[in-house]
């Protein structure tokens, strides 16, 4: 009836083995030898280009944590069928560049080609599908309304200040059904909302209701004009015929009423219809003076928009489109505007959770809008949000449940978490880091930019803890923690050291090089340390490098020896990946063969001490 008023380790070397040939030669030799940034050159200089060289380019800059140029190349691999593997790593590059619903469509992808992998089963429990809208903070808590009819729709409630509740309903068996849905004409429905928040037994607005479509309604803060939508048949002759199916076409249009000794009367169309466009679901600003309504008139940028237009008594000035911070190519239409500007609007064009989705946005500021999220929003049409500033609550319709229904919308309990950003030691603003906020399974539920004063902000759930995390160049990340609170505000920081890194006369010295058991390839956490050298190498033009790398001495010699020499040389690629030239930096893998306590047996403690890279400075 609304539709009416809104018109796993990647196999390399046997995958080098079944498809290099002599144009690939030179270049897969260069990855065996974990040469991958030139082996990566090597494979962009060859002409004609397979799924091979894109998943040997992709797995070049993969092993370096180049994310940007991995997921470019993935991108080109999956265009043909590829292992389970090449969808995981390039969900976790995809996810790396902060697109995580890009990356959980990979995701879904690896885990039903291998359902039983951990990593699958782990993400089928939980997928974090569309994280910022699924986990952003809960806005209202929503409860259908007993004054629903059990067959027929209801849609469209505003509550007005002197407690009566108005609202569209096709439950009037007595009127000619509509062939649309094979529901009766929607008449205006009346409600009182009692003290205790109960509902009165709905009456029909007698004295505005037609044989056509009236309703949704809007009232004005005194009570004494009323905004109504219905149909173009009301003023005799407007409408079109269609003799070919011998219909008459009419548009949706808005009316005006006035209340006089308790009755409404004296309907009158609204001078800004036009037979040749529907004009429709209207909300009256606070002061009288602004109505907002939805239109497909001319100027409209999609099928429908929101507009508005100037009051002056019983006049009227000409209808403005609220512009694309509102519409979109899609279909926007139940605007509703708060006390405070606020507007909240239905959008099928915007990224929600399917079809209509209601939105809101602040017109009182340079915002965009934002999504209700959940239990507002779902997989159906969500739509006619409206809100009563005096008595807290608000009031939506949805087809949740196959019916058009009443839904009310209790505000929660929310939190604006303020945070700053900060230089650890001198305790001074750190403007342009990157903050991320996570959830209790440290799922990046949204990345901000900090401003000048390193400030961000979030509005989160009351009583709930949510993770923090930042960085910026020339800074060692920082994380922090926004605390469960029932506050209107929390004010947090996030503290950042400076990257001071030890430097002797023979070493470079950075905490643990850590990698994945078994494997060499670059993790998040080992390219942050080693960009702590980076940064020491770019300082000091002069300064070459050899990366010594050491196991302890569980495992065959031999296995240790290749493990640390695979890993020396994943270090050397990254560091070249970052601008540092080639004859800067080198790499040897020791295995076990350079301890630095001779023990046997050893501890835990002391195989850590063993297990260590080292970064030797061979000329300054």
């Amino acid at each position: 009836m609304k539709n009416l008023y809104i018109t796993l380790s990647f196999f390399v070397f046997t995958m080098t083995v079944m498809a290099q040939n002599k144009d690939t030669r030179k270049a897969d030799k260069l990855y065996a030898r974990f040469e991958y940034v030139e082996a990566a050159e090597a494979y962009q200089q060859i002409d004609s280009k397979d799924s091979y060289i894109y998943n040997q380019l992709a797995d070049s800059y993969y092993n370096v944590f180049n994310s940007k140029e991995a997921v470019k190349w993935y991108a080109k691999a999956i265009e043909t069928d590829q292992d389970a593997e090449v969808y995981w790593r390039y969900a976790q590059m995809l996810k790396a560049e902060g697109r995580y619903e890009d990356s959980n469509t990979q995701m879904q992808k690896f885990a039903s080609m291998a359902p039983n992998d951990h990593r699958a089963v782990s993400f089928k429990k939980d997928p974090n599908y569309l994280p910022k809208l699924r986990n952003q903070a809960k806005l209202f808590d929503e409860k259908v309304l007993d004054i629903n009819d059990k067959k027929y729709g209801s849609f469209g409630a505003v509550l007005v200040d002197d407690n009566t509740l108005y609202f569209a309903s096709a439950r009037n068996t007595d009127r000619k059904i509509y062939g649309w849905n094979q529901e009766p004409f929607l008449d205006i429905y009346t409600s009182i909302y009692n003290t205790d928040g109960t509902l009165s037994n709905p009456a029909p607005l007698s004295e505005i209701n037609t044989k056509y479509h009236d309703g949704p309604a809007t009232v004005t803060t005194d009570g004494k004009t009323m905004y109504f939508s219905s149909e173009s048949f009301k003023e005799g002759k407007e409408y079109e015929k269609d003799r070919e199916n011998n219909l008459k076409v009419g548009q949706v249009w808005l009316f005006s009423a006035k209340k006089n000794n308790g009755k409404w009367g004296n309907a009158q169309a609204l001078p800004f219809n036009n037979k040749n466009w529907s004009t429709s679901n209207p909300s009256i600003s606070k002061d009288g003076k602004t109505l907002y309504f939805s239109s497909d008139r001319e100027g409209t940028l999609g099928s429908n928009d929101i507009w508005k237009v100037d009051v002056n008594g019983d006049s009227y000035g000409e209808p403005v489109n609220l512009g694309p911070k509102v519409n979109t190519s899609g279909r926007e239409s139940f605007p509703f505007i708060t006390d405070d500007n606020k507007l909240y609007f239905s959008s099928d064009g915007r990224k929600g959770f399917g079809s209509l989705d209601v939105f809101r946005i602040d017109l009182s500021k340079d915002a965009d809008a934002i999504n209700l999220g959940d239990p507002v929003n779902g997989a159906k049409d969500d739509f006619a949000f409206t809100f009563n500033s005096t008595k807290n609550i608000g009031f939506f319709s949805s087809n949740r449940d196959g019916l058009d229904k009443i839904y009310s919308a209790v505000p929660v309990c929310g939190v604006e978490a303020i945070v700053q950003v900060r230089n650890k030691k001198t305790l001074q603003p750190i403007g342009g880091a990157r903050v991320g906020i996570l959830d209790d399974k440290s799922n990046l539920i949204e990345a901000k930019i900090a401003d000048a004063q390193g400030l961000v902000s979030y509005n989160v759930d009351c009583n709930r803890v949510y993770g923090l995390q930042a960085s910026i160049d020339k800074y060692s990340s920082g994380t922090s923690t926004i605390p469960a609170s029932n506050g209107s505000q929390a004010n947090v920081f996030v503290d950042l050291e400076p990257i001071d890194v030890t430097l002797n006369q023979t070493e470079v010295v950075l905490n643990e090089i850590y990698f994945e058991f078994n494997k060499s390839n670059i993790t998040k956490e080992a390219a942050f340390e080693l960009d702590k050298l980076v940064e020491v190498m770019k300082a000091n033009s002069e300064m070459n490098i050899l990366a010594k790398v050491h196991t302890d001495n569980r495992g065959s010699n031999e296995y240790n020896m290749k493990l640390s020499n695979e890993r020396a040389m994943s270090i050397v690629q990254y560091i070249i990946d970052k601008g540092i030239t080639k004859e800067r930096i080198s790499g040897k893998g020791f295995g076990e063969s350079q301890p630095k306590v001779i023990c046997e047996p050893c501890t835990e403690e002391q195989y850590g001490e063993n297990r260590r890279s080292e970064f030797l400075i061979v000329t300054k």
